[in-house]
């Protein structure tokens, strides 16, 4: 019983105990207003019982999120945000990624499979790449070139 409940039992306990007529104006208004007072203890009971519950339904799914967000992202990423590089934080650090995937280009020679990669800007297309491995050209003409 909560502490409002208790109160309000204790004042109809006293009206009670001041034998109040019944039949006259104010002992009327006095126990209508201890039977609102009742009322409404009754129903911040009920609400703090309800709080209460979804209290603890709400942590239950903070708890379940969490783990979640674990299992899915890690607990820490490499700048220790732990974050697992879906956050705000990492926006800038994206897009110098993506602009520095755009400039260069990745190429394996036709000859002997060495990897190498080029600038997009600084690439002409009218000089003779030569592989640094095998030294044979990284780009042969073709029938329908010549």
């Amino acid at each position: 019983m909560s502490n409002l409940t208790d109160r309000v039992s204790y004042l109809k306990g006293l009206a009670e105990g001041l034998k109040l007529n019944a039949e006259s104006n104010e002992g009327k208004l006095i126990e209508k207003m201890l039977d609102v007072l009742s009322d409404l203890a009754a129903e911040v009971e009920d609400l703090r019982a309800d709080h209460d519950d979804l209290n603890e339904y709400v942590e239950s799914i903070d708890s379940d999120l969490s783990d979640m967000e674990d299992m899915l992202f890690g607990e820490e990423d490499e700048d220790g945000c732990g974050c697992g590089g879906h956050c705000h934080c990492h926006e800038d650090e994206d897009e110098d990624d993506e602009e520095d995937d755009e400039s260069l280009v990745e190429y394996t020679c036709p000859h002997c499979g060495e990897e190498m990669t080029f600038e997009v800007e600084n690439f002409d297309f009218d000089e003779d790449y030569l592989c640094p491995n095998c030294h044979q050209p990284l780009f042969p003409e073709t029938p329908d070139e010549e």
